[in-house]
C-alpha cells in the first residue's frame, strides 16, 4: 500500500485509436487518514489488478488511450455502482467500499468501518472524477471516430474460492450477455484465444462485465464495451510480492494485440 495524502485521482494517456482502455483496479495508493483505520493486511493491497499498465503497454504504443486510477480499490471500487447494488445477485461480491479482502480478511479495525457519510465522501472525492473522465473521453473518441471501443482491463488470481470454484479460465470476456457491445463480440474474442492455442477462454460466464461495462456500453449509440478478466497466472506471480513474469507476459502480449485487432475490426465504420 502506498499511503499518501493527495495524488491525482487518475491519469490519462492519450492515443490515436478509437480505443479507450480503462483499468479501474490497478491503483495502489491509500490516503493516510484512511490507512490509519485499516488493518495490517490492507497495506499489501492483495486484490489489486497488478501490472496491467505494463502488460498493456503494447496497446498504448499502438495508439490506445489509457485511463489509470491512482487509488486502490480498498479506497473505493470504481467498477461498482454508486448505490452499491450487487451486480451478480445470489453470488458473493465485494462492495463499493470493500470491508474485507477476497479471502474475507477484515480490512478495518473493529469499529473503523466506513460510515454512510464516509462512503458518500469517497464517492465524491475518488469515484466521481474517474467516471467523469471516462465519460468525457468516450464522448471525445466517439465524436472523432463515430464509434469507440471501451476495453475494461482486469485481472484476478486464478483461484479465489469466494467467487468461483476451481481454477478460472485464462481469458474471461464479458459484454453483459451481449448488451454492451456488437453482437457476438465476446464469443469472437474467446474463439480468437482458442485459435491462438495455449490458453483457455470463455464468454459471458462468471465475469459478464461490471458496472463500467454495463453502464457505458451502448452499441446502438456507438460505444462498444467489453471486459477482459485475465487470470494472473498467465503473466505474473500470484503470491506476494506479485512479481511480473517477463517470459509469461511476452507470450500474452501478442495475443492481446490480436484480440484488440479483432474487437476494433468489429466496430461499425463511419
Amino acid at each position: 500500500m502506498n499511503a499518501t495524502l493527495d495524488p491525482a485521482v487518475f491519469s490519462v494517456r492519450p492515443g490515436t485509436l478509437p480505443l479507450l482502455i480503462s483499468m479501474p483496479h490497478v491503483g495502489t495508493c491509500v490516503p493516510g487518514d484512511i490507512a490509519a483505520t485499516m488493518t495490517e493486511v490492507a497495506r499489501h493491497v492483495d486484490d489489486c489488478d497488478w501490472h496491467l499498465e505494463r502488460l498493456y503497454e503494447c496497446a498504448a504504443r499502438r495508439g490506445a488511450w489509457l485511463l489509470v486510477p491512482s487509488y486502490a480499490r480498498y479506497v473505493v471500487d470504481l467498477n461498482r455502482p454508486p448505490d452499491n447494488a450487487n451486480l451478480y445477485p445470489g453470488q458473493d461480491t465485494t462492495g463499493l467500499l470493500p470491508i474485507d479482502t477476497f479471502d474475507k480478511t477484515p480490512l478495518y479495525h473493529p469499529g473503523g468501518e466506513p460510515t454512510a457519510a464516509e462512503v458518500a465522501r469517497r464517492v465524491v472525492r475518488y469515484w466521481q472524477p474517474y467516471h467523469d473522465a471516462l465519460a468525457r473521453n468516450l464522448a471525445e473518441l466517439k465524436a472523432r471516430h463515430g464509434a469507440v471501443l471501451l476495453w475494461e482491463a482486469h485481472s484476478i488470481r486464478s483461484q479465489v474460492p469466494r467467487f468461483f470454484e476451481g481454477r478460472l479460465p485464462d481469458f474471461n470476456f464479458g459484454t453483459a450477455n451481449g448488451a454492451s457491445a456488437a453482437s457476438g463480440l465476446a464469443e469472437a474474442l474467446a474463439e480468437c484465444v482458442r485459435r491462438h492455442g495455449g490458453y483457455t477462454a470463455v464468454a459471458n460466464r462468471r465475469f459478464k462485465g461490471g458496472y463500467i461495462t454495463r453502464h457505458y456500453g451502448a452499441p446502438r449509440d456507438g460505444v462498444h464495451a467489453v471486459q477482459l478478466e485475465l487470470s494472473q497466472v498467465t503473466y505474473m506471480q500470484e503470491t506476494r510480492p506479485y512479481a511480473y513474469d517477463e517470459a509469461l507476459a511476452a507470450r500474452v502480449e501478442p495475443l492481446l494485440d490480436a484480440l484488440i485487432d479483432e474487437a476494433l475490426g468489429r466496430l461499425p465504420r463511419g
